[in-house]
């Protein structure tokens, strides 16, 4: 079931429902790829205008074609278009779009990406690359001038950006559906998984005026140690004036604690927060550390459900009592698969970005209160 909020605290009648007036309509236009055309329904009927006719698809030596039905010659055009598993066809359909309306004399190209792809791959591994980097700079040469995205994996991705960048944030959905949906949540505890996550978790805590427990020790997600060329020891030179042999000191490895609780959950409902679900094997580890310190009742929320692999059949065999995830990726295949899945509609904060971006009216109101945390 969608639980469709339609309401964000403080917006006006008008900004509510999100209707563009009735002389701005004609040069705006949505347009959406095959990754998640069910948004774009929703903001499209929240804006009050038609989509624009589009179709993308695959020819048989899957090359991906785009044809544009109608006009865009000075026109604003709206692609929405998100990161799902099917993840390099939507990369190349978002990019193929923007240049066909580049190539078309639009006004101005806007990739409206709930989900941006590759988000996790922001740092340097090893001999590999900054992938979002490389991303980011395919999307603004494409011809897309600017960007509206959602609660990116690290916020200092916009600055790989050659174009502006809006980063909404749907911790204040989150927070609504912690209020009026979980029973007795002022007997509650908001707990970050790990300590990187201690931040977010620490911003929502405030909020909600509530404590705080952080899970500590828990094996992280990143790359196994494989045995490259940068672990070979380096050559000692050799020298007749030196006795002792002078070389680059080992790096010590890592010795991770045992896996605890910081933080008192004893008999109370863990919440735990983050920007994403993907392999969700550290949710369920997590879990249950939680489950054996006491807690009667766990809850897992997050603004991207990717959901991948199995994730589905471990959250149903698992102690998470619910996974509360927005739509910013398509799940309906995975709901089917586990009651415990529920979803947050943001189509309105969205809809309501595209239009004050249309409209050239400021965007500070939808990142009011926001820290660097959320």
């Amino acid at each position: 079931m969608l639980l469709n909020k339609t309401r964000l605290v403080g917006l006006s009648n008008r900004s509510r429902n999100c209707n563009m007036d009735g002389n701005s309509t004609s040069d705006i236009v949505i347009l959406s790829g095959n990754s998640h055309p069910e948004l774009a329904d929703l903001i499209a009927n929240r804006l009050g205008v038609r989509k624009g006719g589009c179709s993308v698809y695959h020819k048989t030596n899957r090359e991906t074609i785009v044809e544009i039905a109608d006009s865009i010659r000075g026109k604003n055009i709206y692609i929405i278009q998100t990161g799902t598993k099917d993840v390099n066809n939507n990369i190349m359909e978002l990019l193929i779009m923007a240049y066909a309306c580049k190539t078309s004399s639009a006004s101005s190209i806007v990739g409206v990406i709930p989900y941006l792809p590759y988000s996790k791959q922001c740092k340097m591994r090893k001999r590999g690359c900054i992938v979002s980097k490389l991303l980011a700079q395919m999307m603004c040469k494409s011809g897309l001038s600017h960007i509206i995205t959602m609660d990116l994996h690290q916020k200092e991705i916009q600055g790989f950006f050659d174009c502006p960048v809006d980063n909404l944030r749907a911790s204040p959905f989150l927070l609504q559906y912690i209020q009026e949906s979980i029973p007795d949540y002022r007997n509650s505890v908001i707990v970050a998984r790990n300590p990187g996550s201690a931040k977010k978790a620490t911003s929502y805590a405030e909020r909600l005026r509530l404590a705080i427990a952080v899970i500590h020790g828990e094996q992280k997600e990143a790359e196994s140690d494989e045995v490259d060329g940068r672990y070979s020891p380096p050559c000692i030179p050799r020298s007749r004036t030196m006795d002792v042999s002078v070389g680059v000191p080992a790096h010590p490895a890592k010795e991770k604690p045992p896996i605890n609780v910081v933080g008192d959950v004893g008999g109370r409902i863990a919440i735990m927060v983050d920007d994403m679900i993907d392999d969700v094997q550290s949710f369920v580890a997590a879990a249950e550390v939680l489950k054996e310190c006491g807690a009667y009742k766990i809850y897992v929320l997050a603004t991207h459900g990717l959901l991948s692999s199995d994730a589905p059949r471990l959250i149903e065999d698992s102690p998470i009592d619910e996974v509360v995830v927005t739509n910013t990726v398509p799940h309906e295949l995975q709901k089917m698969q586990c009651n415990k899945i529920k979803t947050i509609d943001i189509s309105i904060l969205i809809s309501e970005a595209i239009r004050r971006i249309h409209n050239k009216e400021s965007m500070s109101y939808l990142f009011k209160n926001v820290t660097l945390e959320d």
